[in-house]
């Protein structure tokens, strides 16, 4: 496509629905089933980047990229200059490459692009993005909202839909709200701006998959509500003649098992562990090996970079249960995950297992975060966030009393949380044996019935638009 190329024809949405695999399709599906028989007679297959996670397979999706070119190792890793680890991060100039949008735009110079809850969309190129941003007063207290571009977009939406509900985005009460709320933004953006490209996340899935696993019944409900609520939205979005392609970064697996390295490396004397409040915290920086989790990926850094201590980890993470492999040096580099960002070792979990963060050996010491939803303080991705503290009687009446205290100007501590990280049944992060929990990819436009590497998407996403010219 050369420098003269002219971007014209459709304008298109894409639908990632999170969790959504060739597995989940079926009875409960009957919307999503409709708009595939109208596509095509099958969903296509995407190979999930490694890891298959959020930031990560987003970034893949919209450079073309692995990871050892656009530097999104995982949903979050450690600073080797600053010495802290970072979960979770905003800022689109974390992700080095060249965007969909961006390719786009420089054959069309009036190409507009809507991002609306994917990641890394703070700061970006994409001329309307709308993602979470809690406000923290100097008084501790976390105010739920959001960051737009343009900045006037956040006080007109919130008037027109209300405030985003961000506790139905993550934590106990995440479910069904915060999809909606991102649904009818689509619409809303759709009817003031009619980009060109809408991005469009609905995270609905992840939440009941990982907490109960993908085979408990208790998940058709999930999936019923997703079905409605996307198929409502193709429905409007193609009736103002825009093609919807939906897609999904990973499927969810059933998890058996759980997995903690940090407290194999305090077993052999390599964390070093902190007092404080009379509490345990993990000083990584002063460490000799730690580790930073994320669902069935897990960053071993080794501060030190001794390589006989290096042989050592590496044989104690072969011993643990639940690993299938360990990854330095060239297969590193053949997994796409050769980057500065990368730990020293990279350790990947067996399909029914997951990593924890936890380095504690008493609960009684656990640091007063754990028992919190504090996603950027925890060395790990912490999913059993999702669950309330089942010793804790009326969860969602003491949260109300918390909340009430908090805005009246006292300090509390959302202790609700549960340190039992066997609550967690489904995971995600390596590729499944069965393909049935692959990430797919359907819609007008999109070939039926093929296999498509990750880093295809981005192409693809490009070829949904007609190009003119040499």
């Amino acid at each position: 496509m050369g420098d003269s190329a002219q971007v014209t024809g459709p304008r298109v949405a894409i639908l990632n629905i999170v969790g959504l695999c060739g597995r989940i399709l079926g009875k409960n599906t009957p919307k999503l089933n409709q708009f595939l028989r109208q596509c095509g007679e099958k969903e296509s297959i995407i190979r999930p980047v490694l890891p298959a996670v959020t930031c990560t397979a987003q970034s893949t999706y919209l450079t073309g990229k692995l990871p050892t070119e656009h530097g999104i190792v995982g949903n979050g890793w450690y600073d080797r200059s600053l010495n802290e680890h970072h979960f979770w991060k905003q800022s689109n100039r974390l992700v080095q490459g060249e965007k969909v949008w961006e390719n786009l735009r420089k054959h069309k110079s009036d190409f507009t692009c809507a991002n609306l809850f994917w990641w890394y969309n703070m700061y970006s190129s994409a001329d309307y993005s709308i993602t979470p941003r809690p406000l923290y007063r100097s008084d501790g207290l976390k105010v739920f909202d959001i960051h737009s571009e343009p900045l006037s977009i956040r006080d007109e939406i919130k008037k027109d839909l209300g405030e985003f509900p961000f506790p139905c985005f993550w934590g106990p009460l995440a479910g069904i709200a915060s999809s909606q709320w991102i649904a009818d933004a689509a619409k809303w953006i759709e009817k003031k701006h009619q980009p060109d490209l809408n991005l469009i996340y609905l995270p609905h899935l992840d939440y009941d998959l990982q907490r109960y696993g993908p085979n408990d019944p208790i998940c058709a409900k999930a999936i019923k509500e997703i079905d409605q609520l996307s198929g409502a939205l193709i429905d409007f979005l193609s009736q103002r003649g825009i093609k919807c392609i939906v897609l999904s970064e990973y499927g969810i697996t059933e998890a058996k098992r759980v997995i903690y390295p940090n407290r194999l490396f305090r077993h052999q004397g390599w964390l070093n562990i902190k007092e404080e409040f009379g509490l345990e915290t993990l000083d990584s920086g002063g460490s000799k090996a730690f580790a930073i989790t994320d669902h069935q990926i897990a960053h071993i850094y080794l501060p030190g970079n001794d390589s006989s201590l290096k042989k050592k980890v590496k044989t104690c993470l072969q011993s643990l249960d639940g690993i299938a492999s360990v990854l330095e040096g060239e297969d590193r580099q053949l997994s796409g995950l050769n980057h500065s960002r990368s730990g020293d070792l990279v350790v990947l979990a067996e399909e029914d297992a997951w990593f924890s963060y936890y380095f504690w050996e008493e609960d009684e010491k656990a640091p007063e975060f754990a028992r919190c939803i504090d996603i950027h303080r925890k060395h790990g991705y912490d999913p059993v966030e999702l669950f309330f503290d089942p010793m804790i009687s009326f969860p969602t009446l003491r949260a109300a009393k918390k909340l009430i205290t908090k805005k009246m100007g006292f300090r509390t501590h959302m202790d609700l949380i549960s340190l039992d990280a066997s609550l967690v049944r489904g995971s995600h992060g390596v590729t499944p044996k069965d393909k049935l929990d692959w990430p797919i990819i359907f819609g007008s436009g999109i070939p039926s019935s093929t296999l498509l590497d990750a880093t295809e998407i981005h192409n693809t996403i490009l070829t949904q638009f007609q190009y003119l010219g040499t």
